[in-house]
């Protein structure tokens, strides 16, 4: 079971590189000084998406595998931790919105995956305080921040980022390939 959920999440990563999405360097569900576990190289090149809004809000989905028998731990981890620097942000203007997920049932869907946020943020937002001053200020004990956050990552199988492009069939041109 294992092997097949480590397959599935490389297949994502390798879908997702595939698809020519980029992934920023410090991702909105990724920890400081965490790697994406998607292993995609950030900005790395590839064929043009399909169709996008350059202006619009930019769709992301952050998806997390949490081992077995420790989904409250985690859960309770990002709700102190992470969900109050997304909402900061929220407020800030920098996302439209946050949505959290979990699957009703063990073994929805492919079964990789046992948490997910979707956030949809602003395109072209500037000005506002960046991720570590943000955290700086919501969490002064900083040591016991960076202790959860640690901890938060130790207990996941894996975690990978898909940026979404809308793909608009009123407007897009059928193509002969």
């Amino acid at each position: 079971m294992r092997t097949r959920r480590m397959r599935c999440s490389f297949l994502a990563g390798v879908l997702v590189g595939l698809a020519g999405l980029s992934i920023p360097g410090q991702a909105a569900g990724q920890a400081p000084g965490q790697p994406s576990a998607g292993g995609q190289a950030p900005g790395a090149a590839g064929p043009a998406p399909a169709s996008s809004a350059a202006s619009g809000p930019r769709t992301t989905w952050y998806f997390y595998t949490v081992r077995w028998g420790h989904q409250g731990e985690f859960l309770n981890l990002f709700q102190k931790n992470h969900y109050p620097l997304l909402k900061a942000q929220q407020e800030l203007g920098r996302f439209v919105s946050i949505r959290t997920l979990a699957p009703t049932y063990h073994g929805d869907g492919r079964a990789d995956w046992t948490f997910a946020v979707e956030l949809v943020a602003r395109e072209g937002v500037t000005g506002l305080p960046s991720e570590e001053e943000l955290i700086r200020k919501l969490y002064p004990d900083q040591a016991t921040f960076n202790r959860e956050e640690r901890r938060r990552f130790e207990i996941l199988e894996a975690h990978w980022d898909v940026p979404l492009d809308t793909v608009d069939f009123e407007t897009r041109a059928i193509s002969e390939r």
